[in-house]
């Protein structure tokens, strides 16, 4: 990398961390355009060894998709025109899925209406696995079998596919067999355990069963039990898995699921004194060889975050929706009305971050004036044609870098957060094809992605109901 280049990443990584921490945010940024299309890393690595049983956390580390395919096949991570058609797929599948999880009917706004102690891993990429975009390595059972299983903010189940198995998808990993581990033990069907799963029965009169559906057609149906699971070098015990008998859908690659979300029977749910509903996440940025952190324990949450408080959707416990009051574009905020993000007392609206989910999804009220905004103070860039779900793309195939707006979130109760350049303006192509990774989402229902999380520390606080942003990147 040029002197010059160094220069322009450690100015953007300055410019992103003042934003975080004083509010005080820039008006434009320079995007790299070489830089971001050969995949070099601009974000350094946080630095976490495998495992950290000190201090109040353990480590894991978070790989991103890209770098499982790399290992098979270089030429397919830095085509960003394959791999960002394949996203793009899995994403509106992504957001159809969550949407259909919402319970009841109803509109919003005008919209249409729709249904809807401590430890650590690093965290990979799926998104060229088939199946989620960020993946962890675990062990399963004792002795240990290493797995690599997606993880997901929006999901309350942990589960894994099972042997014998009727109907399994491909994995990386071989399929995990309970007759090997000598901690597995079945849930029987009157366990107060079973009675906390949605759609659960009884296999034989004798064992719980559970069963799965994403709502884009992808499912798991098994056996549900209780097993240890390794983190690194920290072993937790009588964890409640889903043991996947037949299984189908968008998880090609990893053995299963971590759900990360807000209900009990999640990860984070099950650990509850152990780590004090505490964990947080720094995805690294797509195409990198680099690899992100997943973290466990009061221990993680840091000194110097910008906190935003959690609101809680009984109708939708999994999620985690955040108060955002506004949208900004080169330092100036976009008049759109705050009842945009509300999250009413029926359930409708709202905002969630999600790590399943790729591109930040705004109601069209919202995400028409952004767009414009943004248009307007870019009146200088080569425009393209539209692309996938994107209306907002350029060519920048004769630059070797840009200078654009900056964008932001508005956060209920003051704070703001500029996004670097390269988690709004992403390549679509080998061709120098950039585009404004927004888009609308045809609902109440806004879902900041992980393009926009990217590179960002970020921190949830689930026992005191904040989530925090930085103050590190990664």
């Amino acid at each position: 990398m040029s002197l010059v280049a160094i220069l322009v990443t450690m100015l953007q990584l300055a410019l992103c961390s003042i934003a975080i921490a004083t509010n005080s945010f820039p008006d434009f940024q320079l995007l790299n355009v070489n830089e971001t299309l050969t995949g070099t890393k601009m974000f350094m690595p946080l630095g976490l060894s495998e495992t950290d049983d000190h201090r109040g956390k353990w480590n894991l580390k978070l790989v991103h998709r890209d770098k499982l395919l790399s290992s098979n096949d270089s030429s397919t991570l830095h085509n960003h025109g394959r791999r960002f058609h394949a996203r793009m797929q899995r994403d509106v599948k992504r957001v159809a899925s969550l949407l259909r999880r919402l319970p009841g009917k109803g509109t919003h706004d005008g919209d249409a209406a729709y249904q809807v102690n401590d430890f650590g891993s690093d965290v990979v990429s799926g998104m060229d696995q088939g199946s989620g975009e960020y993946f962890v390595r675990i062990g399963v059972g004792s002795p240990p079998r290493s797995q690599y299983m997606v993880i997901d903010s929006g999901s309350d189940i942990v589960w894994v596919q099972c042997q014998p198995c009727n109907q399994c998808y491909r994995q990386s990993d071989p399929v995990f067999d309970p007759a090997n581990s000598a901690s597995f033990a079945g849930v029987s069907c009157g366990s107060s355990v079973c009675d906390r799963i949605d759609n659960s029965g009884c296999n034989a009169g004798r064992y719980c069963r559970y069963e799965v559906m994403y709502g884009d057609g992808s499912y798991t149906k098994g056996t549900l039990a209780l097993e240890t699971l390794t983190f690194g070098r920290t072993v937790v015990k009588n964890v409640a898995i889903g043991c996947g008998h037949v299984n189908r859908g968008m998880f090609i690659g990893a053995a299963g699921l971590l759900g990360l979300g807000g209900g009990s029977m999640s990860l984070v749910g099950q650990l509850g004194g152990q780590t004090g509903g505490a964990f947080s996440y720094c995805l690294v940025s797509r195409g990198t060889d680099a690899s992100g952190s997943l973290v466990f324990g009061r221990g993680t949450m840091p000194v110097g975050a910008t906190w935003v408080p959690l609101l809680r959707n009984p109708r939708a416990p999994s999620f985690y929706y955040v108060g955002l009051s506004g949208l900004g574009v080169g330092g100036v905020r976009v008049p759109i009305s705050e009842d945009v993000f509300r999250l009413t007392e029926l359930g409708y609206g709202g905002v969630v971050m999600d790590t399943g989910t790729a591109v930040t999804r705004l109601p069209s009220s919202a995400y028409n004036p952004f767009r414009d905004a943004f248009i307007t103070q870019t009146a200088n860039l080569p425009r393209a044609s539209t692309v996938s779900i994107f209306d907002t793309c350029y060519n920048l195939s004769g630059f070797v870098s840009v200078r654009v707006p900056t964008v932001s979130f508005y956060f209920s109760g003051g704070p703001v957060l500029t996004l670097p350049a390269r988690n709004f303006l992403i390549p679509v192509d080998n061709m120098g094809t950039f585009c404004f990774a927004f888009a609308p989402s045809g609902s109440g229902l806004s879902i900041i992605g992980n393009i926009q999380q990217e590179g960002i520390q970020i921190s949830f606080d689930g026992a005191n109901g904040f989530v925090g942003f930085g103050p590190n990147v990664c």
